[in-house]
């Protein structure tokens, strides 16, 4: 494969997760505005992952930039989708309290995907390997901690509004 179409690749290949961040960032930003005063704790969750999303696109802009590309902005088409699990309406009950947790855990699921799928491919440079696979770790401990939240809910069957 020429250096032009490895680039070509490896561009396509970060602009996927340009834009899964871009669907995670507008995804807390959601779930941030709507949880209630009480929720602190998620609120508090929700912003630092949106804040986490945002210091990705920044690192995977720079690496398109650097390769003669030109960043995507936006979110994806299947983003709409993505962005279904924030589309939180109801207050913050203990139920429902559990089940923005599990959508959250859905599109942490749906982030993880596309870093596997980015980090299939043999055509990555050995920095952008690096930077995709140091995103997808922190993915992963998100994830992880969504999870864990999750199944306290889970537990519990009169959790407190606050912890």
């Amino acid at each position: 494969m020429t250096k032009m179409a490895q680039n070509s690749e490896t561009i396509e290949i970060l602009n996927d997760l340009i834009l899964i961040n871009n669907d995670r960032i507008a995804g807390y930003e959601k779930a941030e505005a709507e949880a209630g005063e009480l929720e602190n704790d998620l609120r508090s969750m929700f912003h630092n992952l949106a804040e986490a999303s945002r210091a990705n696109v920044l690192d995977l802009k720079s690496h398109v930039t650097h390769l003669g590309g030109e960043p995507a902005t936006g979110t994806m088409l299947s983003g709409k989708l993505y962005r279904v699990w924030m589309d939180i309406r109801a207050t913050f009950t203990s139920d429902n309290r559990r089940a923005v947790l599990e959508n959250a855990e859905m599109g942490e699921d749906a982030a993880k995907k596309a870093y596997e799928e980015a980090l299939k491919s043999d055509e990555l440079p050995a920095d952008v390997r690096q930077l995709i696979l140091s995103q997808f770790t922190a993915i992963q401990t998100a994830h992880d901690t969504i999870k864990t939240d999750r199944d306290r809910q889970r537990d519990v069957s009169k959790y407190p509004l606050t912890t």
